[in-house]
């Protein structure tokens, strides 16, 4: 039995019932026997029959400060009881000290957008850039280049910006003026090059879209700093570099998605930091408030935020958003950051990182395995069915994987949905809070797993 909100006891298989009459559930067929999770703390979650299980994915690469802080529930109650919402058309405390925090994070002068969701903050910042060079002159600039494998969001541009045609199937046509380029895709390099020992044909490729769209046409390039939910794709160390300098060469905005890299998952700030870039507009969302609230940012570099001041009838930004920028959920990042920055969860973070590499490289040498990636505490883990040839592993060796995880109490992710016959990379993401213990846990029932999954069947 469990308890709900209005204190009544009612049954597993009550809520079940509910659940299967009521809940639609994401990105899979309807579920009749979900796990109901009912509580977290830490690096742990609880279902509703007292199973725990480490939740190695931080949710949905989200809950950075791990689950069950009060003093974010403390936070969130005492700006509730000041004032829980006020439009954004004027202003309140803690959207102005969290844009200013967000400032120093960024290391520049930022114009900060609020909205709900990742989707939302590229919706923004797609519209932004648009906007800008209509404003700048420059009318015709309208595509966006993006790659495949990366995914941007949910909502008709977002979508367009994703590069993953599974998720598309059956909504388009999608918004338009999206163009999409190779990934820098090293261990599957599509242009044939081993690492080390190419002439990053990869960042080639996007100075070569944007000739052949026709630079007057090309408004800004949207990336990831290490594609995540795509396969845990982490570029070369001159790619990101490489790809600003073309940025620059042609007047075409670079939109950095840090919706999960950002907020200490890289092992700094915010992914892009590893790369020593300054992008003209970073999207934000997840790790901000590490879940406990939704909430996004869309961050505008001052010198774009120029043109929206111009005195003309349609120069201004004209969207709104009614719950982005909640008072709520901006008081709950700025607890979230305060966290993250007392307890020096980044550099736990990248520690955490280094020793799930470190304790999983044994991994490399079973059949199945073909590549193992990490971006600060993210980890990809791609199987293969043979490591010369590198043939994705089939559906269900990755769920058995997946399954016989979850049985021992640890909860991995993968990359469901986007390519299709390459939804084989096994993702960790813990939040920044695990201990070394928890840490020795997820890696030393990853290689248990993988040890009795060693047959060709």
């Amino acid at each position: 039995m469990s308890t709900n909100d209005v204190g009544e006891k009612v049954s597993k298989e009550e809520l079940l019932e509910k659940d299967r009459k009521y809940v639609w559930h994401h990105m899979s067929p309807h579920n009749e026997n979900p796990m109901i999770i009912e509580s977290g703390e830490g690096s742990w979650v609880q279902d509703i029959d007292g199973n725990r299980y480490l939740d190695g994915m931080s949710g949905l690469w989200c809950v950075n400060v791990g689950h069950g802080r009060k003093e974010i529930a403390e936070a969130a109650a005492a700006q509730m009881m000041k004032i829980a919402y006020s439009t954004l058309v004027q202003s309140h405390i803690p959207a102005i000290e969290l844009a200013a925090k967000l400032n120093e994070w960024l290391d520049g002068e930022y114009r900060i957008f609020y909205s709900n969701s990742g989707s939302d903050a590229n919706e923004v910042a797609f519209k932004i850039a648009r906007q800008y060079h209509h404003q700048n002159g420059k009318p015709t600039k309208h595509k966006f280049i993006s790659r495949h494998r990366a995914y941007h969001g949910n909502s008709m541009g977002a979508l367009g910006a994703t590069g993953q045609a599974q998720r598309k199937l059956k909504y388009e046509p999608l918004g338009v003026g999206f163009q999409h380029v190779p990934p820098p895709y090293c261990y599957r390099c599509p242009f044939g090059q081993t690492k080390g020992a190419c002439k990053f044909q990869c960042a080639q490729a996007i100075e070569d879209a944007i000739v052949w769209e026709g630079p007057d046409s090309v408004a800004g390039i949207i990336l990831e700093p290490t594609i995540t939910g795509g396969g845990m794709i982490v570029p070369p160390d001159e790619y990101l570099p490489m790809v600003r300098r073309i940025c620059d060469k042609y007047d075409v905005l670079l939109i950095v998605d840090e919706v999960i890299c950002g907020f200490g998952r890289s092992g700094e700030k915010f992914g892009h930091q590893n790369y020593g870039v300054k992008p003209d507009i970073v999207t934000m969302a997840k790790g901000l408030t590490s879940a406990y609230s939704p909430l996004s940012a869309t961050a505008v570099s001052a010198e774009l935020y120029e043109s929206f001041k111009e005195k003309q009838a349609e120069s201004h930004f004209r969207h709104v958003n009614t719950f982005g920028g909640n008072p709520v959920s901006c008081a709950v990042a700025l607890k979230n950051i305060d966290i993250l920055e007392k307890e020096n969860l980044i550099e736990r973070s990248s520690h955490i990182g280094k020793e799930m590499m470190r304790r999983l490289e044994s991994l490399l040498d079973h059949p199945h395995v073909g590549d193992i990636r990490a971006f600060g505490s993210a980890i990809g883990i791609e199987l293969v069915e043979d490591q010369k040839t590198k043939v994705p592993a089939t559906a269900e060796r990755v769920m058995t994987i997946i399954a016989s995880c979850k049985q021992r109490g640890l909860l991995i992710g993968k990359n469901g949905d986007t390519v299709p016959g390459f939804a084989n990379i096994l993702t960790l993401s813990p939040p920044f809070s695990t201990s070394d213990d928890e840490v020795a846990f997820i890696t030393d029932t990853l290689v248990e797993v993988f040890a009795l999954n060693n047959g060709k069947g």
